[in-house]
């Protein structure tokens, strides 16, 4: 009979039942670890956790793919996700390959509009995902949060635009040291 208890207990109904505390801990650490959300406090924490969803992507498959609507911020809990833009000509270009605690798909907060980009999970994934509607209605109920959210955004994308313009800078300076040096 005791052999029995035992084997109940480590099943998969039950591990999930006992470890869902310390999934949600983990969630909100991973939160916390974004510029977007470290200002929130613990209630407003909480509520934002009512927002997220989780997903999981089996290793291949299209987390979204290049003009699809942007939806929302994915924040990856497990696993890498490469994003890929495609040219013109069908070329395909690494941008980056992303793996657990980074996230992709924050302009989608902002500005809805078509994904720049194709995301593909490179091993299995979990994620956490906050979708638009959904954010924009915490916003609406927690105005000062959501400015702050917002601000988060802005400095992300501030970062990367200043990032970009030095790797921009770096390219130009390169080819014309390179059309002086006759190569």
């Amino acid at each position: 009979m005791k052999e029995e208890k035992n084997k109940a207990v480590h099943s998969s109904f039950w591990a999930n039942i006992f470890h869902q505390p310390d999934e949600k801990a983990d969630l909100k650490l991973s939160l916390l670890s974004i510029p977007l959300f470290d200002s929130l406090d613990k209630k407003d924490l909480n509520n934002l956790l009512n927002i997220t969803h989780n997903r999981s992507y089996l290793a291949g498959e299209y987390v979204f793919y290049q003009g699809d609507p942007g939806i929302g911020l994915y924040l990856i809990r497990e696993g890498e996700v490469q994003i890929v833009r495609e040219d013109e000509g069908g070329n395909s270009i690494i941008l980056a390959t992303l793996s657990k605690g980074d996230f992709f798909g924050e302009l989608a907060l902002v500005d809805g509009e078509k994904r720049s980009a194709t995301a593909i999970a490179i091993t299995d994934v979990r994620a956490a995902v906050i979708f638009k509607p959904d954010l924009d209605e915490f916003i609406l109920k927690y105005p000062k949060k959501g400015i702050r959210i917002l601000n988060g955004i802005s400095q992300i994308v501030v970062t990367r635009l200043r990032s970009l313009n030095e790797d921009f800078f770096s390219l130009q300076s390169h080819k014309k040291n390179g059309e002086k040096h006759g190569t």
